[in-house]
């Protein structure tokens, strides 16, 4: 990968969730960052989105740190977990709530999916805002009774405080051409969930938070995540975090077409080690698009 010498000093990472094994998927996008911050001399962290209690298991973590290490991948730094920031994630909620950005959602996953016949944005059907026109007598009768919910952001108040808003996208491969300015819809994702009932924080508010906190400049990820930016630009209009640069790169599928993941039994990298491959000759197959049978790049 070639890059601008004009580039600032550059901060990428590679952040998986400890639930499963990483797949064929999961170490390609790790090589692109790692790669992509080694040839303009920068920094590669780790970070660890360990948030979801329920599912991440400290086996995965080693898995993860094995795999990545017979990879190749070397990172720079102390590895961040998320589990160790949850003081961040409160702080930056309660400095939301007391914009009066938030509102405690009290719906079930029956209740959301009685709804969804609403109106469809860029993840799906979005919420209708059924608690967002509760009072605040009632939220607070609900909330001291003990009654589990979830904070959801009131993002037409929210898009009228920060304005417009547009994010700086990379092209794939990221090479020397200027980044692209792209405007910036999270009202068409409807009140999303900035803490969950199971956790203390969305994907989207952690994810925002320790991007700024570890200083990334650069963001390489799936093109999953590409609607996702739109959420994390209105974050960090709000809590006043720096933006940074964002390269979506396409997704691997199976023979099925379907886009590999942990419990679709996809080709584990942990697998891969035990059969004896050379990782030296992996990582070479897998920087020049090289992947193992049935697997291929999904169709723009």
């Amino acid at each position: 990968m070639t890059l601008s010498a004009a580039l600032p000093h550059m901060v990428t990472r590679f952040a998986p969730s400890p639930t499963g094994l990483l797949h064929v998927g999961h170490g390609w996008s790790a090589l692109m960052a790692h790669d992509l911050t080694r040839a303009a001399s920068g920094a590669f962290r780790l970070r660890i989105e360990d948030i979801d209690g329920a599912r991440s298991r400290p086996d995965h973590v080693a898995g993860i740190i094995a795999d990545l290490t017979w990879l190749g991948v070397a990172w720079d730094g102390d590895i961040v977990f998320q589990s160790q920031r949850l003081d961040a994630y409160e702080a930056a909620l309660e400095l939301l709530r007391a914009q009066g950005l938030l509102y405690p959602c009290f719906c079930t996953r029956a209740d959301i999916q009685a709804s969804l016949t609403a109106p469809h944005g860029p993840e799906g059907p979005v919420y209708p805002g059924t608690c967002r026109g509760l009072s605040d007598a009632g939220r607070a009768r609900r909330i001291d009774a003990g009654e589990a919910h979830a904070w959801r952001i009131d993002m037409a108040q929210a898009v009228a405080r920060v304005g417009a808003l547009t994010w700086a996208a990379l092209p794939f491969p990221p090479g020397l051409d200027t980044n692209r300015s792209i405007n910036a819809n999270p009202i068409a994702h409807g009140d999303v969930v900035l803490a969950r009932k199971d956790a203390p924080a969305s994907y989207h508010l952690s994810c925002t938070l320790d991007d700024a906190a570890m200083g990334v400049t650069h963001v390489l990820r799936g093109d999953d995540l590409r609607s996702a930016t739109d959420i994390h630009r209105l974050l960090q209009a709000l809590l006043g975090l720096p933006s940074p640069a964002y390269v979506h790169h396409p997704l691997l599928v199976g023979s099925d077409g379907k886009r590999l993941a942990k419990r679709s039994g996809s080709i584990a990298i942990a697998q891969l080690r035990a059969q004896g491959v050379a990782p030296d000759a992996l990582a070479a197959d897998l920087r020049a698009g090289r992947f193992p049978v049935g697997i291929a790049l999904a169709s723009a």
